[in-house]
């Protein structure tokens, strides 16, 4: 096998061309590398922590039932903050007297090989149960939005989200496979309905979805929810515990571990190429602190925990009726203000304002989402517990790795 060589050359255009202009292959500062399984980077890694890491579970083995989160491929559409934006599209769907040209023109749609207005409104029309697809879904981390989850407007609500979240009792883990967002790996979340694969970010990588339960089939005999865990990844767990723990033990923990500060930083570059892989413990009291963590962590991020109700901030109103302006909100001193008039969220501190996410600044991404709107009483109460449930979160994470003696985990 060829020797493979490496190297990096940083700065501007015209630093550049001056270097390539005085060098060559030969005088070139190259470094040897060693492509490792399963990707064959060409990029150094660094071999011992890949190793560490791939000893470590798959989630796609341990989770095996997983599916990339809902497209509409028209969010303009199928997706609104206000429900009665929807329910007039809906209505109007849904009216013989309107004609299909006026539907298109009206919400300025583009038909596609596989989406068809006459088609999407002869199946609403015929749909005596067509309310019960009328739902929330997740759009961007802690913002929910109404859709209707069908293929009359959207294009993939994806089958797996159909059987076993949407409508159901569920808890579901969301990740991803690969980032290119320009921040730290944050890419986790939780969620209890449907989510879009755009959840974390509008940049390459999609959401991928890993529901804890798993419904059965209309058609099956069984009427059992089952866990989704597979047998091999039980059995491991039961090994290393001398136990087998429910489902949501296994799902706190594990939630628990991807919001490690250190399992972040010290996984950085394999997190950013797949998903994040699970370590297991043989230590109880180390498993069972984790989940005990993990579980606040997924009650403040479902927005169930009862810390949300203690607000850290408090609401200025300068009578601007909290409309968010174009170019804000702006934060200073403590302050996220929306508009010009000087509405204002106060108390709100810089490390939670910076707080990411995914690719997303999660309290500046809320507001500018909501550019031109008054914030309703229910907005600005939600917005203060996505405050709460943030700086909660910190605060969680460093006893997630207080409690971890070291890595690898053992």
């Amino acid at each position: 096998m060829s020797d493979i060589k490496h190297a990096h050359l940083y700065g501007m255009r015209e630093a550049k061309y001056d270097w390539l202009s005085t060098h060559d292959v030969n005088s070139t500062d190259w470094n040897e590398i060693e492509p490792q399984k399963p990707f064959h980077l060409f990029i150094p890694q660094d071999n011992d922590l890949l190793g560490e890491f791939q000893s470590y579970w798959k989630i796609t083995e341990a989770m095996t039932v997983n599916v990339l989160g809902f497209q509409t491929h028209r969010d303009n559409f199928a997706i609104d903050v206000d429900l009665a934006a929807i329910q007039q599209r809906l209505d109007d769907l849904r009216n013989p007297d309107i004609s299909d040209q006026e539907i298109q023109e009206k919400y300025e749609l583009t038909e596609s090989q596989g989406w068809k207005i006459k088609s999407a409104r002869k199946q609403i029309q015929q749909d005596a149960d067509w309310e019960k697809w009328l739902i929330k879904g997740d759009f961007r981390p802690f913002d929910q939005r109404y859709c209707y989850f069908s293929t009359v407007m959207m294009d993939r609500p994806r089958r797996e989200l159909l059987d076993h979240v949407a409508g159901k009792s569920n808890i579901t883990m969301l990740l991803i496979r690969q980032m290119q967002d320009k921040v730290p790996y944050s890419h986790v979340l939780c969620s209890n309905i449907p989510s879009i694969d755009r959840t974390f970010s509008c940049s390459r990588g999609a959401a991928t979805v890993f529901p804890l339960y798993l419904y059965p089939d209309r058609n099956s005999i069984s009427k059992e929810i089952s866990s989704n865990f597979s047998d091999e990844f039980l059995t491991e767990i039961t090994d290393k515990l001398s136990y087998t723990p429910t489902p949501e033990a296994i799902f706190y923990y594990i939630y628990a571990i991807f919001h490690s500060p250190t399992y972040r930083t010290r996984y950085a570059e394999f997190l950013k190429i797949d998903f994040p892989r699970v370590p297991l413990t043989s230590d109880d009291q180390l498993f069972r602190k984790l989940g005990e963590y993990g579980e606040e962590l997924v009650a403040l991020h479902l927005m169930k925990s009862s810390k949300l109700d203690q607000h850290l901030t408090q609401i200025i109103d300068n009578g601007g009726e909290f409309v968010v302006d174009a170019g804000h909100p702006k934060y200073t001193d403590g302050e996220v203000i929306i508009n010009k008039k000087g509405d204002r969220f106060t108390g709100v501190p810089k490390s939670v304002w910076e707080f990411y996410v995914g690719g997303y600044q999660v309290c500046h991404k809320w507001l500018k989402d909501r550019k031109g709107r008054q914030l309703s009483p229910e907005d600005l109460n939600h917005y203060q517990k996505i405050i709460i449930a943030l700086s909660e979160t910190m605060q969680i994470m460093k006893a997630i790795d207080a409690a971890i003696p070291s890595f690898p985990i053992e």
